[in-house]
């Protein structure tokens, strides 16, 4: 008897293990914490002053309440704002230069789950940029390096563009290259130039631009020292070569305004050259007042300044030809190192 009965609890008990077992796998089962499906989103003005928003983003398991927290991110490292536990928050100077992000946190009567909206783009001041330290141009300005720009310092957390310009020896009569970016590739055409970034600001209330100072003036990439090289010290088989050419202003409007010409004179190495002689003279002949030889200076440009006659036409989408010649004193005109070429300048009636 004692036998059957030990075996009867015995099966009895296993009986009870296993619905206990199977009691707590159908509570498991049943149990079904918020599982997000779809983050939340931000909406609103990203500027100090602003409100933004987010949703409850999308949720399985239905859940019964959400709460709400913010956080402020710099570089991916963010941190909870305190008292901030609303679906909304108001943006203040301390986000400025900052991503926001909402957490949501949903719950049922499972448990919890927790969900992040992606980082907000920066958030800007709320004022117009302005320019507290100018930008800044790194680099060696020789021909075939690269120069870098700083956006310098400014208000209003805004983006940059960046603009490239061409000006002379003195940091002045600068024109648009029309390359963008942060870096320049130095031309051989900017040789006896110098070069400045522009920076384009904007943020939500405006824009603002600002330049930098000028480099040093553009050298070969086979110069020596010093930014130009006697024409003494150019002979054959080298000789000079008129390696760029700019005008001010860059069109001829009327024939009152005096027109300057620069003519940067190099040699074939890549040298800028000062003491070349520059002839300029307009073609067809007459059309502008005679300009005489010039010698190029330690910057290897010579300087020569013009005005239009009665006998050119001021006429639209037409242009001023002109031939030039560089040569080195006492050799004939027509040989020895000499060079020569034909530039022009556009007329724009104003």
């Amino acid at each position: 008897m004692r036998n059957k009965g030990s075996r009867r609890f015995a099966a009895t008990s296993s009986l009870l293990v296993a619905v206990l077992v199977g009691l707590v796998a159908a509570a498991t089962a049943l149990a079904a914490v918020p599982r997000s499906t779809s983050p939340p989103t931000l909406d609103g003005t990203y500027r100090q002053g602003s409100t933004l928003r987010t949703t409850n983003g999308e949720w399985a398991n239905s859940p019964t309440s959400f709460a709400y927290r913010w956080l402020r991110c710099d570089n991916q490292d963010c941190a909870r704002i305190a008292s901030a536990t609303t679906n909304s928050y108001r943006l203040v100077q301390a986000d400025v230069g900052k991503a926001i992000v909402s957490e949501v946190t949903a719950r049922n009567t499972d448990g919890s789950g927790v969900a992040r909206s992606a980082f907000s783009p920066v958030i800007a001041d709320n004022v117009a940029p302005q320019n507290s330290s100018p930008p800044r141009v790194s680099g060696t300005p020789t021909v075939g390096a690269t120069l870098t720009a700083e956006p310098g310092t400014w208000t209003g957390a805004p983006t940059f563009q960046f603009s490239w310009l061409q000006c002379d020896a003195a940091g002045s009569n600068c024109t648009d290259t029309n390359a963008r970016g942060r870096t320049y590739g130095v031309r051989s055409d900017d040789l006896g130039r110098t070069i400045r970034v522009q920076v384009r600001a904007t943020a939500p209330r405006g824009t603002a631009d600002a330049n930098s100072a000028q480099t040093a003036v553009v050298r070969g990439g086979t110069a020596g020292p010093g930014p130009a090289v006697p024409v003494s010290s150019v002979s054959l088989p080298d000789r000079l070569v008129v390696s760029a050419v700019s005008f001010s202003p860059t069109a001829i409007r009327n024939r009152t305004d005096t027109m300057t010409m620069n003519v940067r004179v190099s040699d074939t190495r890549g040298r800028l050259v000062s003491g070349a002689l520059v002839l300029a003279s307009g073609i067809p002949f007459g059309r502008v007042t005679t300009m005489p030889e010039t010698a190029t200076n330690s910057n290897g440009i010579a300087t020569l300044t013009f005005q239009a006659t009665a006998r050119l036409p001021i006429v639209r989408n037409t242009a001023m030809q002109f031939f030039l010649r560089a040569r080195k004193s006492g050799d004939d005109v027509l040989a020895g190192v000499s060079s020569r070429r034909l530039v022009q300048v556009r007329i724009v009636p104003g």
